[in-house]
């Protein structure tokens, strides 16, 4: 099987360097488990660690109800970011430079850490004592996989469906204020598009948080000081593509914005 999981990390690794997306993986490997996607997600990292990228968070996806109904993909996946991904708030980004195919926009909160963090056993106020800041944040998910055409297996396979991200400028204490409750309004070429609150994930999002600490903490993974964690999307996912702006305000947190260019 380690064989396999090699195989198909250097095929998603390929599809996002040539951009071109590949069938569902789960389609031609039923036997596939999220353990097998993990260890394949692992050795796809490890190729990028190797072209001269680093490791600088980790990201939740899939948490909220309306993006696993658009996705149909009903548990929350996760996934590595690296420094290659990240970009200013207010950016205009090259769809053909990030490597992006059939990239979607959506708004959630960023995790700064200043301490570490190692599941089981983490809790959400755990989360709290050991975070820095957070602050409004889009991720710019995409899929090496046709057509969004996804199974839980094939998003966790593919690094959670990472692209890039843009985390605003403006930090903030969060103990500051209840992050459950803030709203957030994304704004779509200049027009009212989505909105959600801080509950949508998982209730609150340290919890999420807290979930993939311990969900990585059963691979021996920690969150690692100064590293971000990304928390999921607050809201629906929107299609991005050349020449569109996105922009959000989370109450309380302050305001992000990222465009796009061919």
């Amino acid at each position: 099987m380690s064989q396999l999981h090699s195989e198909l990390a250097q095929e998603l690794y390929s599809a996002q360097i040539k951009r071109t997306p590949v069938s569902p993986l789960i389609a031609r490997h039923r036997e596939l488990t999220i353990d097998d996607a993990y260890q394949i997600s692992l050795k796809t990292v490890a190729l990028k660690t190797a072209a001269g990228e680093r490791i600088i968070g980790k990201k939740i996806g899939v948490t909220s109800e309306p993006v696993q109904k658009m996705l149909n993909v009903h548990q929350p996946d996760f996934g590595f970011l690296t420094d290659t991904m990240h970009h200013p708030d207010g950016s205009t980004i090259s769809l053909a430079k990030s490597q992006l195919i059939q990239p979607r926009a959506e708004g959630e909160i960023a995790f700064c850490l200043k301490q570490d963090l190692k599941g089981p056993g983490i809790t959400a106020e755990q989360v709290l004592d050991a975070t820095e800041w957070v602050a409004p944040c889009f991720e710019i998910v995409d899929s090496r996989i046709e057509d969004w055409n996804i199974s839980i297996v094939d998003t966790v396979a593919d690094n959670a469906s990472c692209g890039v991200f843009v985390i605003s400028e403006q930090h903030t204490d969060p103990k500051s204020l209840d992050l459950a409750a803030v709203k957030m309004v994304v704004k779509h070429n200049g027009k009212d598009a989505v909105e959600g609150v801080g509950a949508a994930v998982q209730g609150h999002p340290a919890q999420a948080v807290a979930w993939l600490a311990n969900t990585l903490g059963e691979y021996g993974i920690e969150f690692k000081k100064g590293e971000v964690i990304l928390s999921g999307a607050l809201a629906p996912l929107i299609d991005a593509k050349s020449g569109d702006h996105f922009s959000m305000e989370i109450e309380g947190l302050g305001s992000c914005s990222v465009s796009f260019c061919d």
